[in-house]
């Protein structure tokens, strides 16, 4: 696939990495290619560089892994995004965007000619980096309406390491893969238990 990577920080670089190494060419989308967090992802074969505008336009899959705050200009510097896959891996847990109860609900929003899909917020970036825990494979999380969205994010999320990426729902349950992200941050933060853990789902 060729996929736009908008917010080059820990999440987005470790799926950049992680999707460039699977053979995916990744275009990072930047304000300013001469200054950016992340220069180092350019090391990678597969990975290069262009303004937001442009890596969209090259684009078919767009990750936005920026703060929620920042979406509706985000939004704007894309331009055209008729017919492409837009993966919302933002939270709004402690801020959101103006006029919006979160990420999402404000890509529906702006974005209207795009698919939405929610996905790669309910982990730490250290997970996706390595899904590996002894022997067991961490598992994904996917939310939205779009099935063609969901389905890209799904067969992306076993592109990254992660051995399942189960679907929570609809648009309607969005808020509620937001809160099991803020489960995450409770536990391994809030509650001491360290960054390195993951919530995998087991049947019999």
């Amino acid at each position: 696939m060729k996929i736009a990577v908008i917010g080059t920080g820990n999440v987005g670089g470790a799926l950049a990495r992680k999707w460039a190494r699977a053979g995916h060419r990744v275009t990072l989308g930047v304000r300013n290619t001469t200054e950016f967090k992340g220069k180092e992802l350019l090391d990678e074969k597969n990975i290069s560089v262009a303004e937001i505008e442009e890596a969209v336009k090259k684009s078919d899959v767009i990750l936005i892994a920026a703060v929620p705050q920042a979406t509706a200009d985000i939004v704007k510097l894309m331009g055209n995004v008729s017919g492409k896959v837009i993966i919302d891996a933002m939270n709004s847990v402690r801020t959101k965007p103006d006029g919006f109860n979160n990420s999402f609900e404000a890509l529906k929003a702006l974005a209207t000619s795009a698919e939405i899909v929610k996905c790669f917020n309910s982990v730490g970036f250290n997970v996706m980096a390595d899904t590996n825990f002894n022997e067991t494979i961490a598992d994904m999380y996917t939310a939205g309406t779009s099935e063609r969205a969901k389905e890209v994010a799904k067969q992306l999320s076993i592109d990254a390491g992660f051995e399942n990426c189960y679907n929570f729902g609809g648009d309607d349950k969005v808020a509620l893969l937001e809160q099991f992200a803020l489960s995450w941050i409770n536990l391994a933060m809030m509650q001491g238990q360290g960054r390195e853990m993951i919530f995998k789902l087991i049947k019999r």
